[in-house]
């Protein structure tokens, strides 16, 4: 089998860190290994099959002879070194919101648009966590039925912030155990036993950039802009798993027993609904796995065609490690690198 030069920018970071396991879980095939980060992190040491690798600063220069890196540093740093790597001839696959609605560049989810891949110009977008989750357990859905209107509602984790905000509730949830003083410092407010319905900057209508980023990455991935798409995302204090409330309406009636029986087959998707024995996805419970979890499914009463779900993800996985892993792998399957 043939092997690939690999690189990872944001190498020490939350996602970075789970991109080096899913390499390691899956085999893939990697002949050389380059993790990289800031100039900050350049120094430090990260572990790849239980070998050593010295993280080195990412620069222009250093995407030199790879095959395809993973983006997983912010924005900025993707504006700035995405397309540099790709002059080099690596396939850039970018974790941030760079790129994603960029008419020129695939926002591939591979269990919804994997032939996507294909259209690439060297740059290949991850799409936002929350929106991954959400359209592997529409996409059957919207296959037999035609969704006409998402109506949705994140419960997110802190690790979707970072490493820093993950520590953050930790440290913030010992003091109000100890009755010590709250430091407040990664977010607006404590996230500690509290509800932030804040996730993002927002914009003139009142909106955040994390619920626009829903709103438009759900119509570019199912390739549906007829779609009505409305969103609300919270951060709450939970450090791994997405949880999301959705409410669709369809074309045609969708019924509970006739949902169970597409997203049993669906790929990618867990079904957990038996809420009769206390069985429904849990993001305590989802830490650690690749698929999306999907449970509390019901018709809505309220409207003639329409349908609620209950869908959980580990966010560093499905949501960006993962998903990243699998494009990759889609490149090789699809003989592109």
């Amino acid at each position: 089998m043939k092997k690939y030069n690999f690189g990872i920018v944001g190498a020490t970071g939350a996602v970075g860190q789970q991109v080096l396991k899913v390499l390691e879980e899956r085999n893939f095939p990697v002949a050389g290994l380059k993790p990289m980060a800031s100039d900050r992190s350049a120094g430090k040491e990260v572990t790849f099959k239980g070998k050593p690798y010295k993280v080195i600063e990412a620069t222009p220069e250093a995407f030199d002879g790879l095959d395809m890196v993973i983006f997983s540093a912010g924005t900025e740093v993707s504006r700035r070194l995405a397309p540099e790597c790709a002059k080099r001839g690596a396939v850039v696959i970018d974790n941030s919101n760079a790129f994603r609605m960029n008419e020129n560049v695939p926002l591939v989810v591979p269990e919804v648009n994997p032939e996507e891949v294909k259209k690439h110009n060297g740059i290949i977008a991850n799409p936002n966590c929350s929106t991954i989750q959400m359209v592997v357990a529409l996409k059957p859905l919207h296959d037999y039925a035609k969704i006409k209107r998402i109506v949705v509602s994140t419960y997110q984790a802190v690790s979707g912030t970072g490493l820093a905000a993950m520590e953050e509730l930790k440290i913030q949830s010992k003091a109000l155990l100890t009755g010590d003083e709250i430091k407040i410092e990664v977010y607006p407010h404590q996230i500690a036993f509290n509800v932030l319905p804040h996730i993002d900057v927002f914009d003139d209508m009142g909106y955040t950039k994390e619920e626009m980023k829903m709103v438009n990455e759900t119509k570019k991935i199912l390739n549906d802009y007829t779609i009505k798409v409305t969103a609300t995302t919270v951060r709450v204090p939970v450090l791994i798993g997405h949880s999301e409330s959705v409410n669709i309406e369809t074309e045609k009636k969708i019924t509970r027993s006739k949902a169970h029986e597409l997203l049993s087959k669906a790929p990618g998707v867990i079904l957990q609904d038996d809420p009769y024995n206390n069985v429904y996805p849990l993001p305590a419970n989802v830490a650690g796995r690749n698929e999306v979890f999907v449970g509390r499914v019901r018709e809505d009463y309220s409207i003639e065609n329409g349908l609620n779900l209950w869908v959980v993800a580990d966010n560093l996985r499905k949501g960006a490690a993962f998903n990243a892993v699998q494009i990759a792998e889609l490149l090789i399957k699809y003989k592109i690198v």
